[in-house]
């Protein structure tokens, strides 16, 4: 198998907040892939939690924009009382009309590069179960099940965690 190729005219870069809408719009796409029923209804406002999360001081969104449109989206940031070596990776998310190219993995290895860049040595996440996709994507970027926190019975997550080596940027890192 050959791998994807990159699209040439892909741009990764920090999202705006003028862009939140169509963040927004790409978010929904994309978790309504891996809910067995279709997204939940929900009232909590993924316009304004994006907006909180471009504009947040601390926290950092990249997108991967293609021919003018943002294809894909990463929010990361240290949490709220968390260790600082240690980042969040809290959404990413690729529009489902651009799966299997590359954009992911190109999306992935810029956040990595960032997290070499801030100086953090592990990165953690949660995934929902039934997101299978999600988390083979995660275990071939190097992700592994978080030793500190397994599984709780009728969780609906797992967390997964990251080694970030400044040395191995851009590389698979090898799990533990």
């Amino acid at each position: 198998m050959t791998a994807p190729q990159v699209p040439d005219r892909l741009l990764i870069r920090t999202a705006l907040p003028a862009e939140v809408g169509a963040i927004a719009g790409l978010h929904v796409r994309a978790r309504s892939t891996y809910y067995p029923d279709g997204l939940p209804p929900a009232e909590f406002d993924w316009r304004e939690a994006w907006r909180e999360s471009i504009e947040r001081p601390r926290g950092q969104v990249l997108c991967a924009v293609e021919e003018g449109r943002i294809v894909a989206v990463a929010s990361f940031r240290v949490p709220d009382g968390g260790r600082a070596d240690t980042v969040k990776l809290f959404q990413f998310h690729v529009d489902p009309d651009h799966w299997r190219r590359g954009i992911g993995t190109a999306l992935h290895a810029a956040c990595v590069e960032q997290w070499v860049a801030d100086g953090h040595r592990a990165a953690v996440l949660d995934v929902h179960v039934d997101n299978r996709r999600a988390q083979d994507f995660y275990a071939r970027q190097g992700w592994f099940p978080d030793p500190e926190l397994p599984p709780a019975e009728g969780d609906h997550h797992l967390d997964l965690r990251y080694t970030v080596r400044p040395d191995t940027a851009g590389e698979t890192p090898a799990t533990p």
